[in-house]
This record gives structure tokens, C-alpha cells and sequence, in this order.
């Protein structure tokens, strides 16, 4: 994962200082220069705020002296890239201080302006707090936008949540506020587009998942060339979670199968390792069967709770007494986003969401840790 430096350090700081003082050379731009020299103290999201700070604090006035500075620095190409966060902030800030809809609109123009260069869905999100309604219905109007990167700004932008992003609490509340963007959107031609509408609809369902449901079936009913790998990738949360509904929209109706204990190549795996495991899966029943086949990893905390994750393990096709043999790794390395303990762990097969038995196995300490 690329570090804060590589995307948002001093030389993009420095970048941004010239393209704006190629526009306004007499504004100094003292404040920007002065926080350039302390990104590397700062998180990503906060070197974003800080330039955003710093530029609200050179180009004093209202929206329209900034939006004008900003336009003008996108005569040089190499305005672009993570530098623009801080810019698509202050932009949007400066709107919501002027008021008015002619300020709150031209700013919401201007970040869609700067999205082909730097994606404006983290810029957007403190104008969508500030008044949802007015926002959402400009964005609606930009589905139809030539532009991928715009379009996918509708759908990114208005994410419940948007990783990294600033929540709006009535996007997460009310899922039907952005319907009419997903449906416009989940058949878009550019793969990037309809990415961002399944992982929108797949936030979503983790509190709403009938109303994912509901979507993706509409979509089915509509058709299009790219509805099966939307629908897919939009309910996979709900395909993990073993819910009927989305596994019977997406063709994984409840089968007849026996599933064989699960073996593992050791039962016992030091951290920074890696378990090997596999089973046999029989279709038993008189039909065809789909089966979609997770694991469920069950491992210990940091204060000894059980806890429990679902793993894609893939899909098959089975003819009535057909087998097929599944195989998976764990690896229990060190991650930024996870923490392994020692101690009793256990895997299980689940196939079109239903929880097999557990195979229980042990990690213990590294030696010499």
C-alpha cells in the first residue's frame, strides 16, 4: 500500500504552490509554503485538510476569487493527482461559507471539473453534509455525463461508506436516497463506473439487506450486458452472510450436498505461517447444484473473544453425485489491517450458506518471539 509520502509529500505540495503562483503570483502563498514543511508529520486525510487550511488562508475572499485561481491553474497540466484533495476541500468549504445557490453550485461544478484529474468524491462529502438534498440532485444529473470519471463520482461520492470519506448520516440511514444513481449507473459501459455502483449497493446492504435485494432483482428484471458481474460483485457481503435472497438472485439455490471432514497438512502453524487445509464436497441430491464455497476462519482476539470471518474459496458445478475437491491457505503474516494471536483457531466450509462443521487447529508463537 503506498505510504502517505508517495502520494501526498513535499513535491506535491511544492507542485501545487507553483501551479497556483502561476495564476496569482502575488499571492505569496506563505501559509502553503509554511505547511509544506510539515506534511511529514500528518496523516494522508490530515496533509489534505492542512492544504486545504493553508490555501482558504492565502486566497482570502469569497468562492469566486478561489474558483477562479483554481481554473486558472488547470491550464498546466500537471495540476493533478493527490494534491487536488486539499483543493477540492477548500473549494467545497469556501461554497458553504458563501451561501446562496449560485456559491453552493458553482462549487459542486468545479469539483466536477477536477475529478478526471483527481477523483473529488472525498471534496464533495462536507457539501453533502451541509445540505443533501441540493447536492444529491446536481450529482444525479451528472449519470449522464460523457465523462467515466464524472459519472463514477455520482456512485463514489455518495457512498454510505466511502472509505477514507466523511460520513453523511442520511446516506447511511436512508439507502433509497441514491437509487435513481445506482440504477441509472449499474450498466454504465466503463467497468470503473459500474465497480463503484456494486461496492456503493454492497455498502448498503450490510444494514439494508432486503433493500439490496431489491435492487439487484430490478436490475435482473431490466437487463444488461454487464448486470451478472455487478450483481455479483454488489451482493457479495450478502453471498458471505449465507442470505437467501441473494444467493438465489445470483443462481445458488439450497442444495443437497455432504461435505468431508476437513484435513490440514499440519494442525499446528507458528504466526508469520500458513495452514493448509482442504475437503471433499459430494453433490447427494437428484439435480444439478451451483454452489458457491466460502470458508469461515474462527480466531481469537487481542483479549481472547472469538471472532469469525468469511473467506471466498470459489464456485462450482456439480452433477448429481459428482465430487470436487476444495483447497485453501491462510496465511497468519503480519497485516497493517489485521493482528494474529496464538492460540485454538478453527476453519469451516460453507457452501451456499450453509455453515459446515468446524476443523479445529492451533497457532502458536513464533520461536525465539
Amino acid at each position: 500500500m503506498p505510504l502517505a509520502d508517495d502520494l501526498l509529500g513535499a513535491d506535491e505540495a511544492e507542485a501545487l504552490i507553483a501551479a497556483l503562483a502561476a495564476t496569482e503570483p502575488g499571492a505569496g502563498f506563505a501559509e502553503l509554503r509554511a505547511t509544506a514543511e510539515r506534511l511529514g508529520e500528518l496523516s494522508l486525510s490530515a496533509r489534505a485538510r492542512a492544504l486545504a487550511d493553508a490555501l482558504d488562508a492565502d486566497l482570502d475572499g469569497g468562492s469566486e476569487r478561489l474558483n477562479s485561481v483554481v481554473r486558472g491553474a488547470m491550464e498546466d497540466p500537471g495540476f493533478a493527482g493527490w494534491m487536488l484533495w486539499g483543493v477540492g476541500l477548500a473549494v467545497g468549504r469556501r461554497a458553504i461559507d458563501d451561501g446562496g445557490d449560485a456559491a453552493f453550485g458553482e462549487g459542486l461544478a468545479l469539483l466536477r471539473e477536477l475529478t478526471p484529474r483527481m477523483t473529488s468524491e472525498f471534496s464533495v462529502r462536507p457539501m453533502l453534509r451541509h445540505d443533501l438534498s441540493r447536492a444529491l440532485g446536481a450529482m444525479a444529473g451528472w449519470v449522464s455525463d460523457p465523462d467515466p470519471h464524472v459519472r463514477r463520482l455520482a456512485s463514489e461520492g455518495t457512498r454510505p461508506l466511502l472509505p477514507w470519506g466523511e460520513r453523511v448520516p442520511g446516506l447511511v440511514s436512508d439507502p433509497e436516497l441514491t437509487r435513481e444513481i445506482l440504477d441509472a449507473l449499474h450498466d454504465d459501459p466503463d467497468e470503473v463506473v459500474r465497480r463503484s455502483v456494486a461496492n456503493h449497493l454492497n455498502d448498503h446492504s450490510r444494514a439494508h439487506p432486503e433493500y439490496a435485494v431489491e435492487v439487484v432483482r430490478g436490475w435482473q428484471q431490466r437487463g444488461g450486458e454487464h448486470v451478472p458481474r455487478t450483481a455479483r460483485h454488489a451482493l457479495r457481503t450478502l453471498v458471505k452472510r449465507g442470505h437467501p435472497g441473494a444467493l438465489e438472485l445470483l443462481g445458488f439455490r439450497p442444495v443437497e450436498v455432504s461435505v468431508s471432514p476437513i484435513e490440514f497438512e499440519s494442525a499446528e502453524v507458528e504466526l508469520g505461517g500458513a495452514v493448509r487445509f482442504g475437503a471433499e464436497i459430494e453433490n447427494v441430491g437428484a439435480e444439478r447444484a451451483a454452489l458457491v464455497i466460502d470458508y469461515v476462519l474462527f480466531f481469537p482476539d487481542a483479549r481472547g473473544n472469538e471472532r469469525a470471518k468469511v473467506f471466498k474459496v470459489g464456485r462450482r458445478d456439480l452433477a448429481p453425485r459428482e465430487r470436487t475437491r476444495v483447497e485453501a491457505t491462510r496465511s497468519f503474516r503480519a497485516l497493517t489491517t489485521r493482528s494474529y494471536y496464538p492460540g485454538a483457531y478453527a476453519v469451516a466450509l460453507q457452501v451456499n450458506g450453509v455453515l459446515g462443521g468446524r476443523a479445529e487447529f492451533a497457532v502458536r508463537a513464533a520461536a525465539g518471539s
